[in-house]
This record gives C-alpha cells, sequence and structure tokens, in this order.
C-alpha cells in the first residue's frame, strides 16, 4: 500500500515546551485514522507541522514520496494536502454559495483571477455539485454566519477538500455540534470521503466517534506517539488509558 504521508522522527520545541519529540507516522492511500491526546498532547502541532503552519526543528515530511519539510501552507495545499480547523473558517458574512466560489477560486481547477469572475456557469454548477454532496444545498443562500454549527462544520470541510485533494486532515470535526448531530455530520462527511477514496486523518476527543469512525488510532502523550494500530488495540493499550482516557472509557456527551 502507497504511503501519502510520512513523517519521520518531527521535533518541534517552543522554548523549554517539547512539542514533538521523534514523533515518526506513516498514513497510506485509502486509510481513515484518528488522532487522540489529551489538550496540549502535540495532537495539534502534529497537523500544523504537516499542513506547513509550523515548521519542525528537525525530522523529514513526504508527500506521495516528495519532500514538504517547510514549505508554506499554500505550496503543501497545492500539493494536495488540505485541511480543515477546530474553528470553521469560513466567510461569515458570505452566504454558503459565495463562500463555496471563493473556495474554488482559491483551490479549485479553475484558478482565481481578478481579470475574471467567480460567478460563472461553469464554477457555480460545481458550487452547487458540492453543496449537494454535502447535504447542504438546502442553505445555499443563507448568510454562513448564521448557520446552525453542524452545517457550518460542513460547509468548512466542503471548502477544504476543494481541488485536488489527496489527503484530508481535520481538526476535531465535532467540536462545538450536539450529541444528537454528531453521528449525521460524521456520516455525512465519511461518506463524501469514501466516495472519493480520500486519505483522511482527523482529530478527535470523543471516543464514541473514534470508535465508530477510525480503524486505526494514533495516541498522542507529552508531544510523543505513544500508540498506533487498530483501533481496540489502542484504547485497551494501558499507556492510552492512563495518560489520554482514563482506566475506563469515558465518552463525552
Amino acid at each position: 500500500m502507497a504511503a501519502v504521508l510520512s513523517a519521520q522522527a518531527l521535533e518541534k520545541r517552543f522554548g523549554a515546551v517539547v512539542a514533538a519529540s521523534d514523533v515518526s507516522v506513516t498514513i497510506n492511500s485509502g486509510e481513515r485514522v484518528g488522532v487522540i491526546g489529551a489538550n496540549g498532547a502535540g495532537k495539534t502541532t502534529f497537523v500544523n507541522l504537516v499542513t506547513g503552519y509550523l515548521k519542525p526543528d528537525s525530522g523529514t515530511i513526504h508527500h506521495n514520496e516528495h519532500e514538504i519539510t517547510g514549505l508554506d501552507p499554500r505550496r503543501i495545499m497545492r500539493l494536495g494536502v488540505h485541511r480543515s480547523f477546530q474553528i470553521p473558517q469560513i466567510f461569515p458574512e458570505l452566504t454558503v454559495f459565495d463562500n463555496m466560489l471563493v473556495a474554488l477560486g482559491v483551490a479549485g481547477k479553475t484558478r482565481f483571477s481578478v481579470w475574471r469572475s467567480l460567478l460563472n456557469p461553469e464554477i457555480a454548477e460545481s458550487a452547487d455539485e458540492v453543496l449537494q454532496r454535502f447535504g447542504i444545498e438546502d442553505y445555499r443562500d443563507q448568510v454562513a454566519g448564521k448557520l446552525p454549527q453542524g452545517v457550518r462544520k460542513l460547509l468548512d470541510i466542503a471548502m477544504a477538500m476543494v481541488g485536488d485533494t489527496s489527503m484530508l486532515l481535520l481538526d476535531e470535526p465535532t467540536s462545538g455540534i450536539s450529541a444528537d448531530e454528531k453521528g449525521g455530520v460524521m456520516d455525512t462527511i465519511m461518506a463524501v470521503l469514501d466516495a472519493a477514496n480520500m486519505t483522511v486523518m482527523f482529530v478527535e476527543h470523543d471516543m464514541e466517534v473514534v470508535e465508530r469512525y477510525a480503524p486505526r488510532v494514533i495516541a498522542f502523550y507529552d508531544g510523543r506517539v505513544i500508540a498506533d494500530g487498530p483501533t481496540a488495540e489502542v484504547l485497551a493499550d494501558a499507556d492510552v488509558r492512563t495518560h489520554v482516557i482514563g482506566p475506563e472509557l469515558h465518552r463525552r456527551g
């Protein structure tokens, strides 16, 4: 199985704080991987290193066998590694449709130009197709800042997925979403990703979500990977129970 992402011996410090210590992770094509750990464990630092928002002090990162260590976020995005954020990165004063137009203009196959309007039949059709794929077409003309949190998350991920995406990294896709909404939101996300045969890695605190949607889990503690493997095995690991989920499997409502 081909590796889409390979990080080797990543180190990152902020003064005396060790944010990443000898982190080595390989994600293969088509995998669905959950990332867990307490706050400050190094999960988001790892995502930021992979996507160029942080530069490692040492170590290497490869995407599809090409080194991307230290490249800026836009360059990494152009190469196919896309991400969403814990707080949806949308334009709250624009409509859902206009948000998609901007995403397509920035990352879509038709590159943005100040000399060309984004509102043309080809891009408009693409925007509507994406909204339908994520099941949010009924919100097309609503202002994004007034959307329910679950819909905001879906819009953010839909925008992140636009373009030639080979791997999608999701930072807490269910944060801020009610317990009743989580299953539906994740079902929609995973159905779209599965249909696109896309590799996905998602950071998540809700163990029910991790158990249900991640066949493989990587657990972080104190900037280190303390377990990496099939979900049931990782969640049963003694170090993971001590440092991440407690002696019993706690779930957030």
